[in-house]
């Protein structure tokens, strides 16, 4: 018999299976770990005090020993604080009050109608937080 001559041998095949496998699963740890950090970061983003809450704690910690600072610093907050009716009321009726502790070089002690209106106000921006 004759051989047959147009059959050829087996090739070798590469077999890339194993690579692609341990490629996908670090590609799929490291999304994960990306993720993660993501969501992480988001976390304790929103678990901290807000703007707003640090703003009203600095407005309600005031010292008035420093008059002039103090009604400076009522006016910048409590224009960053008032966002409903009943507490920017308060505010404009508070301002006309402090100007007299402001734009002067010397100022006197801060009156007890100025500071029953501050209190009012640190009282309706807490209801409104």
């Amino acid at each position: 018999m004759d051989e047959l001559r147009d059959i050829k041998p087996l090739m070798q095949i590469p077999d890339y299976s194993y690579y692609l496998f341990w490629g996908g699963v670090i590609i799929l740890i490291l999304l994960g770990i990306v993720v993660l950090f993501f969501l992480l970061k988001r976390y304790y983003k929103t678990k901290g005090l807000t703007q707003r809450q640090q703003d009203f704690a600095s407005l309600k910690n005031l010292d008035w020993s420093n008059p002039k600072k103090s009604a400076y610093a009522v006016t910048l907050l409590g224009r960053r604080l008032c966002n409903d009716q009943r507490s920017q009321e308060i505010f404009s009726q508070i301002l006309p009050m402090l100007e007299q502790y402001k734009y002067k070089k010397e100022v006197p002690s801060v009156d007890i109608e100025t500071l029953k209106q501050y209190n009012l106000l640190v009282h309706v921006i807490d209801e409104s937080l």
